[in-house]
């Protein structure tokens, strides 16, 4: 039996206002979320740019240091940590309100030992990267820093479960191909006054400083996942802050047990430019080395610690160029090749990540696409 007019009309207001009501429901959320992705992508770019401006400014000012009179080695080191205060108005922002006690929180005790010994790891990695400063060239010194993914990715199969792929397995041989040019270069590049023993030191501190990183950052991550269990930003700046804590005062150790402070004073009165100059070098050295590593932080917490160190080595083209241009630093044929060799490895890297984005964001897509069409089916149950 047919339905009144009347009847037929009421059910089709009452379809169109389900309908609508379905699709505002709908909507609203995917509006949301679209409007939350913006704002990632915002700050996941401004913590890109304060990583690559902050470490190519630091690795700079770190070189004119050197080029301009000065002289220690743990002074340059100590300038890497020491400029953790200038977070601590950061940590007080993000921590109001977020602190909580929590059964599964780790012991302070075993915070302690984490800050402790990864105080102690920056403290080792600096001084090697100081050392790398010292006796290479700029440009060469940034494109052995490269070598942090081939390490990464080594560190991150055992500790973090990285799968191999063929393009991270192309990465690590393009980047081991451009190290390897880099120390057959050494001869015809010791221009410089520097030794040839020394070259080799500078090198091989500089390997050693790009290993230690990786792992450090591998091992963050695994603190992360296996020990503190959650990845906030304020305990992403805890690491930070503590962490420096210990190492500019393992700095401050040898600073003192080397004897070099005693040559301090007539370091920045010898100083080319100026006690000034002396100190405004040594001030934002430290400086923007806290800037690159609240990039660095802010990477870790909204992506990963392996996208993180991805993102530190794509100042990889910046650096020699700037070096170029303002030490004067040779850029011959083998250097150049090395150093296309590098990019084509980042390259490689990145593009894995991409493969791995788009698989992860497709898989999304279709469990959103499942809920919504089951909701869909819910209410024509109802």
């Amino acid at each position: 039996m047919e339905a009144p007019p009347a009847l037929q009309l009421q059910t089709r207001v009452n379809d169109r206002e389900l309908d609508s009501h379905i699709d505002t429901s709908v909507n609203q959320p995917w509006r949301f979320l679209k409007l939350k992705h913006y704002k990632w992508w915002l700050r996941v770019i401004l913590y890109v740019v304060c990583l690559l401006v902050g470490q190519s400014a630091a690795t700079l000012l770190g070189r004119l240091y050197y080029d301009k009179g000065g002289n220690s080695k743990w002074m340059a080191t100590f300038v890497q940590s020491a400029g953790f205060p200038i977070l601590l108005p950061v940590l007080c922002c993000f921590s109001n309100g977020s602190r909580s006690t929590n059964k599964t929180d780790p012991k302070i005790s075993t915070l302690v030992c984490l800050y402790v010994a990864f105080g102690l790891l920056l403290t080792g990695d600096n001084m090697m990267y100081s050392y790398g400063l010292l006796y290479l060239p700029v440009s060469t010194y940034s494109l052995l820093c490269a070598t942090q993914l081939a390490f990464n990715a080594f560190f991150s199969f055992f500790l973090n479960s990285q799968k191999f792929t063929p393009f991270i397995f192309n990465s690590l041989v393009l980047l081991t191909i451009s190290a390897t040019l880099l120390a057959v270069n050494a001869d015809s590049e010791n221009t410089s006054g520097v030794s040839k023993g020394n070259y080799v030191i500078g090198f091989l501190c500089t390997l050693g400083a790009s290993a230690t990183y990786s792992f450090y950052l591998s091992l963050l991550q695994l603190s992360f996942e296996k020990v503190i269990k959650k990845e906030t930003f304020s305990v992403v700046l805890d690491m930070q802050i503590y962490s420096s804590f210990v190492a500019t005062c393992g700095c401050v150790v040898g600073l003192f047990a080397s004897g070099e402070w005693k040559g301090l004073s007539k370091e920045m009165n010898e100083y080319e430019e100026g006690r000034v100059s002396y100190l405004m070098t040594l001030i934002w050295t430290a400086v923007t080395w806290q800037i690159s590593s609240v990039g660095l932080l802010g990477l870790v917490f909204e992506v990963s610690s392996l996208f993180s160190n991805v993102i530190s080595t794509l100042s990889l083209p910046v650096i020699p160029i700037l070096a170029v241009i303002f030490f004067h630093d040779k850029m011959n044929g083998l250097k150049a090749i090395a150093m296309l060799l590098a990019i084509w490895g980042f390259l490689s890297y990145i593009y894995q990540h991409y493969l791995d984005d788009y698989k992860s964001k497709t898989m999304a897509n279709k469990s959103k696409a499942n809920e919504v069409s089951g909701s869909g089916s819910v209410i024509e149950m109802c």
